[in-house]
């Protein structure tokens, strides 16, 4: 088969683009990442999740990193509100999931719950310090979190920046079953792609059939470079470095947990719904600060067989331009000391975006360049 199997053996679908929410009186709001829950739930990224967890799923998620049955997953998918709406709330009921005043969902209550939230945050975050943008955002959300199976009634609209990249997990299994392709390679950022990168990219395609490329485009801190921005710059890079049929683009479109090693986890796993039968883990994957260590994200995937995971892991050292090898390379393949190593900072990166500063072409493909310092600048 061209296509993993979904995770848990059925790609999951619940959309119902006809069905009737206008007689279903109590709604919750969503913030931006439950709306993109909401979606990747219903299209069946999530696999095999058809809902928001109940407490048993969350709580052997946090503890085992694993389902109640037993099936590997790493982060909490939770639905949030606040205490004061929950008392007019009991299971059973049938609420209209809306946000920004406009209804995308609906969630058919099965349970009620409240988490230990600094139990969460450790967890999940490895810590529970606030400036963390993980465990910020986690504290900032409802107290209470309801469980049960949901409805996607509507798609949110797409950013017309990306929007021709947007495929549901089953659209983009089409679309890589027609290349003909045995194994994809699925690549995750959030940043834009240099040429460590692209190096990155491309040794893995010397060892499958094609590659996804696959920004996420939700949520992100504030400080990353915005997805529409990002977009310019993998679209220029495609188009002139990478063969066009062994490559594709399309978007993720789920908010940045910033969670290392389990969002790593939870990376591989939903490339595994999108079609990918690799998935590359490079160094400090979903990292931010210093909170894990550079290769904690591909050590983690050593508690567990390649056969429960069902995708195979591609782990990555740290590539960079050696300037006496005078090629790309890792310490695997080159002996020079990091004095001969061509390294910017993803900070210093941006302060030179920022700045109209060039990259130096060993860095950064200079069509990715003006692209990136054009849309820093506005």
């Amino acid at each position: 088969m061209p296509c993993s199997i979904p995770h848990g053996g059925t790609l999951i679908n619940k959309v119902d683009l006809k069905r009737s929410w206008e007689e279903i009186e109590k709604e919750a709001e969503l913030d931006e990442a439950a709306l993109s829950d909401l979606v990747l739930i219903a299209t069946g990224a999530y696999s095999p999740l058809n809902g928001f967890m109940t407490k048993v799923d969350y709580c052997s998620v946090l503890e085992k990193m694993r389902l109640a049955d037993g099936t590997v997953w790493s982060l909490p998918i939770t639905l949030t509100i606040h205490e004061a709406m929950a008392s007019s709330l009991s299971p059973g009921d049938f609420l209209r999931l809306t946000f920004k005043g406009s209804t995308y969902g609906l969630i058919e209550l099965s349970e009620i719950y409240r988490p230990d939230k600094r139990e969460e945050a450790i967890k999940v975050f490895q810590t529970d310090d606030r400036h963390h943008p993980g465990v910020q955002k986690l504290f900032e959300r409802g107290d209470v979190y309801l469980a049960g199976q949901v409805t996607l009634v509507k798609f949110p609209p797409a950013d017309p920046e990306w929007a021709e990249y947007l495929f549901t997990p089953a659209e983009l299994r089409e679309k890589i079953h027609s290349k003909g392709w045995n194994s994809t390679a699925g690549f995750q950022t959030r940043n834009p792609v240099h040429r460590a990168h692209e190096h990155i990219q491309k040794t893995a395609m010397e060892m499958t059939d094609g590659l996804l490329l696959h920004p996420l485009v939700g949520e992100t801190k504030k400080d990353d470079i915005p997805a529409d921005v990002r977009m310019k710059s993998y679209k220029v890079l495609l188009d002139n470095y990478y063969p066009s049929d062994r490559a594709i683009l399309a978007v993720f479109p789920a908010s940045m947990r910033y969670a290392g090693p389990r969002e790593a986890i939870f990376h591989a796993i939903v490339r595994k719904n999108y079609g990918c039968t690799h998935f590359i883990v490079g160094r400090d994957h979903a990292g931010v600060g210093n909170y894990y260590g550079t290769y904690d994200a591909q050590n983690i995937f050593l508690q567990f067989t390649e056969e429960e995971l069902g995708i195979i892991i591609m782990p990555f050292e740290h590539s960079f331009y050696c300037k006496t090898c005078d090629q790309m390379a890792s310490a695997k393949t080159c002996p020079h000391g990091p004095e001969h190593h061509l390294h910017l900072s993803g900070t210093k990166v941006r302060e030179m975006l920022r700045k109209g500063q060039p990259l130096p072409s060993k860095f950064s493909r200079p069509e990715v360049f003006a692209i990136l310092s054009e849309g820093m600048r506005k």
